[in-house]
């Protein structure tokens, strides 16, 4: 497969970097715990010029599953950071990343890592870390994150950042809304998208004087599509807009939805924050197929037209932009527990490139550089 469009890839920060004598978690817990991952980073570039990755850090205890019980980490109003245990004849797992209390009659899982943001500035290119803000960490403060934060995606509108995040809890799975005026910096303003709503993302732009993002709404059941339809039933991506950010209205037709003729059809997702570029909003999204208990994730694109974007003008779904590499996570290969995992979270502009923020087998951070006319439909269509 021809690669030439891609300049540069690099991890940029992986589980080592993580100095956890710094984590909020010290606050009320008293077990050993590591990094299991430090990945799918939001992106935005500085006032300075320098980039900063808002990565997420999955911390896990060292030994969830010991003396016949299974534990979970969770931040209480009260306590701060604890632990909570289940006996492991009640309990079941095949995704190393939860575990499924089977005394339920309809799914709950509990998390084997809480998750958190850590600032990371980068140089100006992406290619060296500038520093590490753990004065800045984002950490659960409120009761709607107390299984943690995780998968931050970051737009600049009208000068000012905006930082959506998806939060877990046993209240609900939702997407909360973060506002900062320099890009490190950050205040909550609460829940914007409530149950099992995830990878909202905001586009860095209004159109028609209204802003616009995409969802992805979850569910544990879907209908089916009709034998002809070309399209697979299950997760897609759907688009809302806002005349504030705050309240949203979500758009009556679907934007995208999985392709039978995709090799990756399982389930859709948004990618990194929709950006306007001379041929459209540019949106990188993943696409899974079905593997294993978590699947294959890789990163396609669209182009969707600037003044109604709810009309898709190219789309790239069968040949992947990003899948994962492993010439790259060779050098932390005693680290996987996963793999086929790409799952990209950021994009900015660098002079006739983009750089394209990636989380690598949900455990590192991994920098692309893209020439931008990679994604000229015009050319490639």
């Amino acid at each position: 497969m021809d690669r030439s469009f891609i300049k540069s890839d690099q991890l940029i920060f992986t589980p080592d970097d993580v100095d956890l004598s710094y984590s909020p978690l010290r606050k009320g817990l008293n077990k050993k715990t590591y990094v299991l991952g430090a990945f799918n980073p939001g992106l935005c570039r500085l006032p300075n010029g320098n980039l900063l990755l808002m990565v997420r850090i999955a911390e896990a205890l060292s030994k969830p599953f010991d003396e016949d019980m299974a534990s979970c980490i969770r931040w209480d109003p009260k306590q701060g950071f604890t632990t909570d245990a289940w006996p492991l004849h009640e309990v079941s797992s095949n995704d190393p990343r939860k575990f499924k209390i089977n005394t339920y009659t309809f799914p709950v899982y509990a998390l084997t890592s809480l998750s958190w943001l850590l600032p990371v500035e980068l140089n100006e290119d992406g290619s060296e870390i500038i520093g590490v803000h753990y004065d800045k960490v984002i950490s659960s403060s409120l009761t709607g994150q107390e299984y943690g934060i995780e998968d931050a995606r970051i737009s600049f509108i009208d000068n000012r950042y905006y930082m959506t995040a998806c939060c877990v809890s046993s209240e609900r799975h939702s997407t909360m809304l973060y506002i900062s005026d320099d890009g490190l910096n950050y205040n909550c303003l609460g829940v914007v998208l409530d149950h099992q709503n995830k990878d909202m993302l905001l586009f860095e732009g209004k159109v028609n004087n209204h802003y616009y993002s995409l969802t992805r709404p979850l569910g544990e059941c879907y209908f089916t599509s009709a034998p002809s339809s070309d399209f697979h039933p299950g997760a897609g991506i759907q688009l809302a807009s806002s005349p504030d950010l705050l309240h949203w209205k979500p758009c009556d037709v679907s934007l995208l939805r999985a392709r039978k003729s995709s090799i990756s059809n399982v389930k859709l997702g948004g990618g990194t924050p929709p950006v306007l570029t001379s041929e459209g909003w540019l949106m990188l999204y993943h696409g899974v197929e079905n593997k294993g208990a978590v699947g294959i994730y890789r990163t396609f694109w669209a182009l969707l037209d600037r003044d109604d974007p709810s009309k898709i003008l190219y789309l790239e779904d069968t040949v992947p932009l990003l899948e994962a590499n492993s010439d790259l996570t060779h050098v932390i290969r005693h680290q996987v527990y996963l793999n086929d995992v790409v799952f990209t979270t950021g994009i900015s502009e660098h002079e006739d490139e983009f750089i394209i923020a990636s989380g690598e087998l949900d455990l590192a951070c991994r920098i692309t550089r893209i020439s931008k006319k990679h994604f000229r439909y015009n050319v490639n269509k």
